[in-house]
This record gives structure tokens, sequence and C-alpha cells, in this order.
């Protein structure tokens, strides 16, 4: 399509060609139109050398269309009407829209937060397609280039994490889904239940233990590294993995020790025989934080799963503390 071939058609042309193919009338038109029949005879002269066909003509019984015309008439109608929805301002009706979402998150979210919003979502919208992917270093860029729609991302509130909310990259909105806190993992009977039995668990007994570790966005550190390296301290880390459930499946299987959010560590407890300890030492909650483009805050469609996505999850969790 040349676009700079369109530019030179006087749209509404279009508009009067359907009217006339409607009422096969120039008088009926012109009512329509609240336009004289002179006015509207020298528009479909225009519409005439502007297409290059006579479009109509003249019987007893009014005009009648040529071929093109009738080839035209066949079209036109969608065509006006995309048009027309075009000069509308936006809407998103979730009953009838099959509108395209992709999200972006981290492995742990498809656990703890997906099953919160994913049913409502499709409840209320049905026709909606969504797609997932995992959350990697490159998808920030993503949803600034507008390939992703939404990310999902656990981040430690830590000063050195190598995310932070008030530094977000430009343009890049981001709203607080809930925080968590980091906990462990051991198998069950695991020699350091003996030890925390008799009140022995400290972060020196943590730190001479061997750790598998969870590699987020090609970084094998976690702001806890961090903290600990500010301190002095270093983690023993001798297995490194890319997911959650491959490290707790080496946890249940070994006397390696996992440090993981709590949400998770609820879900992995039903898959694999595991005992759950606190951190034995203070250390800063992180946040699983729900991330967009501002170019998208005007959208009714966006706002709409956005909103549908934090009330569903606020909610859930709600709950779950006063089950708790």
């Amino acid at each position: 399509m040349k676009l700079e071939n369109l530019a030179r058609i006087d749209l509404n042309l279009l508009v009067i060609l359907q009217i006339l193919l409607e009422e096969n009338s120039v008088t009926r038109a012109a009512n329509r139109l609240n336009v004289s029949q002179s006015a509207l005879s020298k528009s479909l002269n225009r519409l005439r050398e502007t297409l290059g066909d006579p479009l109509f003509l003249r019987t007893a019984h009014g005009l009648k269309p040529t071929a093109h015309a009738v080839q035209l008439g066949n079209m036109l109608p969608q065509s006006l009407q995309g048009l027309y929805q075009l000069t509308l301002p936006p809407s998103f009706v979730p009953t009838n829209s099959t509108r395209q979402f992709s999200f972006a998150m981290v492995e742990s979210a498809y656990e703890t937060l997906i099953p919160y919003f994913i049913g409502p979502l499709l409840s209320k919208a049905p026709n909606l397609k969504l797609d997932s992917y995992v959350w990697t270093e490159n998808s920030t860029q993503a949803i600034q280039q507008g390939q992703i729609d939404f990310g999902i991302s656990g981040r430690d509130l830590h000063p050195q994490s190598a995310f932070q909310v008030d530094k977000l990259p430009e343009g890049i909105s981001h709203q607080t889904l809930f925080t968590d806190e980091q906990v462990c993992l051991v198998r069950q009977h695991h020699p350091i239940l003996t030890a925390m039995a008799a009140g022995q668990w400290s972060q020196d007994c943590y730190l001479n233990m061997q750790h598998v570790q969870v590699r987020c966005e090609g970084n094998d550190w976690w702001a806890l590294d961090y903290h600990l390296a500010d301190l002095g301290h270093h983690r023993r880390i001798s297995t490194t993995v890319p997911d959650f459930y491959g490290a707790a499946s080496i946890c249940a299987h070994s006397d390696l020790i996992f440090t993981l959010p709590a949400s998770f560590a609820k879900h992995a407890k039903k898959l694999y025989p595991l005992t759950q300890l606190p951190l034995p030492f203070e250390f800063m909650p992180l946040a699983y934080v729900l991330l967009w483009h501002q170019r998208n805050d005007d959208d009714p469609g966006h706002q709409w799963v956005k909103n549908m996505i934090c009330q569903c999850v606020s909610s859930a969790f709600k709950q779950e503390v006063k089950r708790g």
C-alpha cells in the first residue's frame, strides 16, 4: 500500500459514495448529508475523476451503479466502519474483547501469583489471548520497546540490588503486588535440624553449610549475598541452577540448603520432602512488582488488566493472612 497515494484522496468522498449506493438518488443522498444537490453533484464528479469510473448511470428509476461501484459497495461498509472506529475515544469491553496481552514473569510468580489472577481475567474476558514468557535480563527493555505489555518480577529491596523501584528505566511504571521474606529449605531429617532443635541455628551455622542457588537474570549473587559481603561474609554456594524447581529438587536429595522466598517455599514443600527453617539473621524483605510502560496508562484495556491483577493478588493475600 502506498500511503502517499491515499493522501491525495478526500476520504469524505467515500462516505458520499456509500450514501449514493444506499439511496440510488442524488436528491435523497443530498437530504441525508444535509447538502445541496448541486454540491453533491460536484462531489460525485470529483469521485468519478478520482476513481476513473462513471460510478452511476441515470435511469428512469434513479441512479444505477456501475460494476466497479458495485464492487466498491461490497468493500466500503467494512472499511468505513473501521475508519469510524478510529474516530471513537478508546474503550474496552471485557466480555467481547479479543485483544492480546503479553506478560514476562519470574519463575516463582507462576506459582505464587498467576493462579490468583488468570482465572478471574478469563472469566470476565473469555476471548482474551494471554501470552506469558520467562523474565530475563532483557525483559525491561522489551517493555520499553512495546514487545511485552506487563512484567512481574521479584526484587530484593536492597540498595545494591540491580533493580530499584526509584531508579526504573525511563518510561517504566510499577506497582508493588506484595512483599515476601526469605526462608530456608533443607531435606527432611537433615542433620542441621538436630542442631536447630538444640537451639544452635545461627548465622555461623548457615554460612558453614553448602548452598544451592538459583541464577536470576544471569546473576549468581542475590541481594542477600551483597548484604553478607558488606558484613565480610560469604555463602558457600556449591551449586547454581537456572530455576527454583531444580534447586528444590537438589535440596530434597542432598545436604544443600536452599534460600528462597517464603511464598515459593510453600509450593516446593508440596512437591518434595522438605523442611522450612527461618533465616537465622535479620534481612530486608523482597517485593513482587508489576511493571508496564507509561504509554499504556490511558489505554482502557491495559488499565483493566492491570487493575484486575492488582485487585486479585491483593484479595488473595489478604485471605491468606486471615487464614494464617
